[in-house]
């Protein structure tokens, strides 16, 4: 399967840390948030928090993964799947209270991206591996887990490994693949936010009115698990 062009990334976080965020004007890194003694509301593993503050990446850019800004390839992660189940620990969010910032690689490099890692799986495995090139993009992403049918939006419906098909022993490693911007993210690059309903999206643009952001809300209910 061909890379889909221009090359889609998305980040999640809580509807509750918006406010925050455009304060800030950014996405910030874990380590950025922290200096800054900023507390924003988790959605994530602790584990995999514990593993991506200690995880170097490749030098240069150099750094941790928790230096950087994470995001995915594709909507509906396995991360989000997780927080619609209820079993991140002491996440009480529904998948509904998460929101998506989207943007494209391509975007980015416009508005001067500089340091940036991207990884073949999900970042916290050992033996996920890292690269600085993006000439090799096309090459150590699974787009074809990425974008085979059946299709939401373009990504594949389905994400979970399975064992009965060789080729999907480790599809959520795979699914969940990443993209790493250091430190941090401006809200100008986004090019939306996506939500799960009306509901929301009228809470994510009084949010952004109220710090004049000028920034889509579109309802995006293929990147949610709605039963589709």
């Amino acid at each position: 399967m061909t890379m889909p062009r221009p090359v889609r990334l998305f980040h999640i976080t809580a509807i509750d840390n918006l406010e925050m965020i455009c304060r800030q004007g950014s996405l910030l890194s874990n380590t950025k948030s922290q200096q800054l003694g900023l507390q924003y509301h988790n959605i994530a593993h602790s584990g995999a928090q514990g593993a991506r503050a200690i995880k170097s990446v490749s030098n240069p850019p150099g750094g941790l993964v928790h230096e950087f800004v994470p995001f995915y390839f594709a909507p509906r992660s396995p991360m989000l799947s997780a927080i619609h189940n209820g079993t991140v620990q002491n996440c009480n969010y529904e998948q509904t209270d998460i929101i998506y910032f989207e943007t494209t690689i391509e975007n980015a490099l416009h508005n001067g991206l500089q340091e940036f890692v991207f990884y073949d799986r999900n970042a916290t495995l050992d033996y996920s591996q890292c690269f600085t090139d993006l000439n090799l993009l096309a090459s150590s992403v699974d787009w074809l887990t990425m974008t085979e049918s059946p299709r939401l939006d373009g990504f594949c419906k389905y994400f979970m490994n399975s064992h009965a098909n060789p080729r999907y022993v480790d599809r959520g490693e795979k699914r969940q693949a990443e993209f790493l911007i250091k430190e941090q993210v401006p809200l100008s690059w986004m090019t939306r936010i996506g939500v799960a309903n009306e509901d929301k999206a009228t809470e994510a643009r009084s949010i952004l009115a109220q710090s004049n952001i000028n920034l889509t809300v579109d309802v995006m209910t293929d990147w949610y698990f709605l039963g589709q």
